[in-house]
């Protein structure tokens, strides 16, 4: 499988079309030896320098018309750590870790390692099911976490937990609240552990604060075994300018746009690729495929798109350099993205790309043939903000500010969305979720609980970051672990308990997962009675095969009784989740256990309705029939 580079591969980097890069690149350790190979087209000297030599230096690299400098050294092999030696044309030397290297040394170390990548997948199973457990109509629920913070409990004395050591307690955890994936923020090898991976240098390599690479194949694929699907946030927007690193890398900039209105990141101190460059587009694709190829993963979501799609993100007049047409939209980003998602789509059509990006930029989730960026899907922060928003309004305020809930329906179907709760949101001084409600202590977690009962009801998929199920009253704290004293506490878990019967239920009912990303998915019942801030609206199978499902919402203190709703069947229509159950630790304002029955009273363009109470600050799911599907 892996080889040193051939003709082949030096026209496929220099073509921007090599996609496997980390088969041929880097050190290829063989019978005897390893060969090493790097890009380094404006060097006069690269050497391999490493633990198989002393770090005497004497291994000198041959250069090729493309720039890429390779040798065959005798000795070197597994396990060994080594360095590239580049000169540049002023004659300075620096040292840097090799940019395809598939394992490092744990930072403030900047060595690479040549890496045993042997391990014996035991995953078959899920691989050929896992297509359909990330489409646009699966009920797809993802938990978000970071590694160092979430797994310190079961670290056994070490700083760091290991990545195979977490693999069951992760499992144990996220199968036990229905979740059907966990995303990792970024696990790229970076050496600021405060950046919490965001700033990646080894775009091919796990960091090894958490072990090795054999350490993280045998977490997903002991993940995988126990039917956790597993999405790596993934950074291809910038990198750091650390000296070891892809900065300057043979003393020009190879990687990053040499003029800084291009080339330097305003909001992250950082450098940006130049996606001009037909090598960096081979490197970045090569290094989304590595995950995918390598590790097994079933999803990548591609941070800080906006910061990629616009030339002057974060930047004042006269700080950007327009497009050949005089606009904002950066032309070769657009030609990465959708260079990169065809390829992936087309090496791996069983895995998903979602992308966060935070405009309005049209069809980021939309294929490549039509004119769209090609991704799977698209986180909704625009549903994120104003749903956090109208909730932090005390709820005598929210009459005003209703259309922050319904002003999602005009756009909700234009892409296929993740809607996200994600680690962004409980860091900076912003407070942790619970911290943001308003009231008292009882209003705070019931408001709570209308937030994800408000996420759950919506289409799209879902996404929460760990501590939001403990309903932790701390911000994140990467340095720190989750409360775990939380897990039953007193009203805590109530939020736990309710995540797990909401996505039982999204699960169990097609109609609350087939339409995710169709218009068809969801019609509105209820949308202007601001007066009592309530909304209602039904979730609905496109195909028509399955039972609708009623969803209330009350973002008022007082209970709404006598409430009544239109619904387009009639008889007895029961309700299968309610937020102000006591076991949530709500007040116990329910429906009837025998269900409502309709009558024939015409309401919200229906024929037949049904007399509800809503409880306060809470929300109710109605389905025709009984519970268990039965009419």
């Amino acid at each position: 499988m892996n080889h040193h580079p051939d003709d082949l591969d030096l026209h496929l980097f220099g073509e921007g079309t090599h996609r496997y890069l980390h088969r041929s690149f880097g050190a290829q350790p063989g019978d005897g030896g390893t060969r090493f190979a790097v890009w380094a087209p404006n060097a006069t000297r690269v050497v391999v320098a490493g633990s198989f030599d002393g770090w005497s230096g004497e291994h000198e690299l041959t250069g090729s018309d493309g720039g890429v400098w390779s040798r065959w050294v005798d000795g070197a092999g597994i396990g060994d750590r080594y360095v590239y030696r580049v000169t540049d044309r002023q004659g300075a030397t620096v040292e840097k870790s090799d940019p395809v290297g598939a394992a490092a040394e744990e930072a403030p170390g900047i060595s690479s390692i040549i890496a045993d990548l042997d391990h014996e997948w035991g995953d078959d199973e899920w691989m050929s099911t896992r297509g359909e457990r990330v489409a646009l109509d699966a009920p797809v629920s993802i938990y978000e976490l970071h590694l160092g913070s979430w797994g310190r409990h079961v670290s056994d004395g070490r700083l760091f937990p290991r990545y195979d050591e977490l693999a069951d307690p992760i499992a144990d955890h996220v199968l036990a609240h229905g979740f059907t994936h966990v995303e990792f923020l970024p696990i790229m090898e970076h050496p600021f552990y405060g950046s919490w991976g965001y700033q990646t240098t080894g775009f091919f390599a796990p960091t090894a604060r958490h072990g090795s690479p054999t350490d993280l194949m045998k977490m997903i694929d002991r993940l995988h075994q126990r039917g956790v699907g597993v999405i790596l946030d993934w950074v291809p927007s910038h990198f750091p300018t650390d000296a070891h690193g892809l900065y300057e890398f043979d003393g020009t900039h190879l990687f990053e746009h040499a003029d800084p209105r291009q080339g330097y990141h305003p909001d992250w101190n950082s450098a940006i690729f130049n996606y001009q460059r037909n090598e960096v587009r081979s490197f970045l694709i090569s290094s989304a495929m590595c995950w995918l190829d390598r590790y097994h993963v079933d999803a990548l979501r591609v941070d800080a798109v906006a910061s990629m799609l616009y030339l002057d993100y974060s930047r004042k007049e006269g700080e950007w350099i327009p497009n050949e047409f005089g606009g904002r939209e950066n032309l070769d980003a657009i030609v990465f993205l959708r260079q990169l998602n065809e390829a992936v789509y087309g090496e791996f059509p069983d895995v998903a790309t979602m992308a966060e990006e935070s405009t309005s930029w049209p069809m980021v989730s939309r294929p490549t043939y039509i004119g769209g960026l090609g991704f799977g899907n698209k986180w909704d922060m625009g549903w994120m903000h104003d749903t956090l928003q109208y909730l932090q309004e005390d709820p005598i305020n929210r009459r005003w500010h209703h259309g922050e809930i319904t002003f999602r329906s005009v756009y909700s179907a234009s892409e296929h969305f993740v809607l996200p709760l994600s680690h962004d949101e409980v860091v900076h001084g912003k407070g942790s979720l619970l911290n943001k409600m308003p009231g008292d202590a009882w209003q705070q977690f019931a408001n709570l609980r209308l937030l994800y009962a408000m996420q759950w009801a919506q289409p799209g998929k879902k996404l929460l970051f760990m501590g939001g199920e403990l309903a932790t009253r701390l911000e994140w704290n990467h340095d720190s672990t989750l409360d775990w004293s939380l897990h039953d506490a007193d009203m805590h878990a109530g939020v736990r308990i309710l995540l797990a019967d909401l996505n039982a239920l999204y699960a169990s009912e097609p109609a609350l997962h087939r339409g995710d990303s169709n218009a068809e998915g969801i019609r509105w019942v209820e949308g202007g009675d601001a007066d009592r801030s309530v909304y209602a609206w039904l979730r609905l199978d496109p195909s028509g095969d399955a039972r609708p499902v009623l969803a209330v919402f009350n973002a008022t203190p007082e209970p709404q009784h006598d409430y009544r709703l239109g619904v387009p069947t009639a008889g007895r229509w029961t309700e299968v989740l309610n937020t102000d159950d006591p076991k949530y630790s709500g007040s116990g304002v329910l429906n009837a256990f025998e269900g409502n029955h309709t009558v024939p009273v015409d309401a919200h363009g229906f024929y037949h309705s049904i007399i509800v109470s809503i409880p306060p600050l809470g929300a109710a799911f109605f389905v025709p029939g009984d519970r268990d599907g039965g009419e």
